[in-house]
């Protein structure tokens, strides 16, 4: 990321506490569209979402080679025998749903309808437009329909998608959670999909921490799937985002969950997957990651979980493992955000110098050594052996008993005991 780019996305997330209020709009300002697309275009696109479905390589192959304006003109002005020939590799059967939706479009009523919830509607070539979504293609979204105030594209260009399962054991849960809240207050936007489980747990640790988050839908903006989740949505409305590419009372199907994914793989750094089966829903957004160029990281799980094998296989190929957010940034972050080193307790033991080392682990677990002995098992003189059994004395590591030296029984020694003994 070039500086420039690198510090509109620390201003867009509040730099490192990234706060939710930080991108947002001036108070009373309205969530207007973006720049540099005209009333036409918005209109032609905002229908489109009514008549195409989400990742429709065909329909984004026409929109490519003709633009929305003359698009919706051939579904629309055209007859069936024209239209056939002006969109080149449609069956009739399919040509005739297409105009069928495009004839009960209204896109004024969709824009006002998304108005008055305080949304808006987001095109490609408006400033607010995230770029990364071009690398789909022919399969990116027509546009984006979003409610809450903070800017699109400032948020995606410093976020991480953290998915998994809908049914998540309570380690899940913990685990995204924590992801969520760990890379909020490292100023992090934690992107998800609002569903139970894993993707509630990641939002909700995002807004526990005062963070930013995103919730990618696939249904309209306007409408709270899964139920249990109104309250959810609606907060995370209010503080963060809420987006998806179906317009205002659009309704959920399998395979739109499917196709939203990769939205959530696009639009962000990387994806981090806590718990998933092999079939699973979450495996085919980290998928999308790789295949896009995205970092694709995994939180391990006991290997006896059916819920944590989809995890293990995504590791077994590019995943990355990660177990906190710290090791998230580190992959997906700038040249030094590196996360703690890590390594066990410090015991009193190594802390002792080499020959000191030595000498204590000539004594036996059981009864006592002369100073000779001790010597001998060192591989050190009687003299240097006798000073290190005094100052192993003088730290508690041993104790002399007549004319022996013999390890200090109790939690010193216990917590220093011999290697590879008991």
């Amino acid at each position: 990321m070039s500086g420039g780019v690198r510090e509109e996305a620390v201003t867009a997330t509040g730099g490192a506490a990234g706060r939710a209020g930080a991108g947002r709009r001036s108070e009373g300002a309205a969530p207007g569209p973006g720049q540099g697309v005209g009333d036409q275009e918005r209109l032609a696109r905002a229908a489109l979402t009514r008549v195409v479905e989400p990742g429709d390589e065909a329909a984004g192959r026409w929109l490519r080679e003709c633009g929305p304006v003359e698009l919706m003109r051939r579904f629309t002005s055209l007859d069936v025998a024209d239209a056939a020939e002006a969109l080149t590799g449609v069956s009739g059967q399919r040509l005739g749903g297409y105009r069928m939706r495009a004839a009960a479009a209204d896109p004024e009523r969709d824009l006002a309808a998304m108005a008055a919830v305080g949304g808006r509607f987001v095109c490609p070539g408006d400033e607010e437009w995230p770029g990364q979504l071009d690398d789909l293609g022919d399969g990116r979204p027509v546009g984006l329909w979003v409610r809450g105030g903070p800017h699109l594209r400032m948020w995606a260009l410093r976020s991480v998608a953290v998915v998994g399962a809908r049914a998540c054991t309570s380690y899940g849960a913990h685990m995204a959670a924590s992801l969520g809240a760990g890379l909020a207050e490292r100023g992090w936007v934690v992107v998800s999909g609002a569903a139970f489980g894993v993707d509630g747990a990641a939002h909700r640790g995002a807004l526990a921490a005062g963070g930013a988050t995103v919730a990618v839908l696939a249904c309209g903006v306007d409408v709270v799937y899964p139920r249990g989740h109104a309250e959810l949505i609606g907060r995370i409305a209010e503080q963060g985002l809420v987006l998806g590419e179906l317009p205002p009372g659009g309704h959920p199907t399998q395979s739109r969950f499917i196709l939203r994914n990769r939205v959530i793989a696009a639009l962000t750094r990387g994806t981090v997957v806590v718990e998933a089966q092999y079939r699973s829903g979450s495996l085919v957004t980290a998928r999308g990651a790789q295949r896009l160029g995205r970092f694709t990281m995994g939180v391990p799980g006991p290997a006896t979980s059916g819920l944590s094998a989809g995890v293990h296989e995504l590791l077994r190929g590019e995943g990355v493992l990660v177990t906190d957010a710290a090791e998230v940034v580190e992959l997906v972050g700038e040249i030094g955000d590196l996360a703690p080193a890590r390594r066990g307790p410090l015991l009193p033991r190594d802390l002792l110098d080499p020959v000191a080392a030595l000498v204590l682990e000539s004594l036996p677990a059981r009864g006592a050594l002369g100073a000779r002995d001790v010597a001998r098992g060192a591989g050190t003189t009687p003299d240097d052996a006798l000073g290190k059994l005094y100052e192993l004395h003088s730290l508690g590591f041993v104790e002399r008993r007549g004319d022996g030296w013999q390890l200090t029984p109790g939690p010193v020694q216990h917590a220093n005991a011999r290697r590879g003994g008991p």
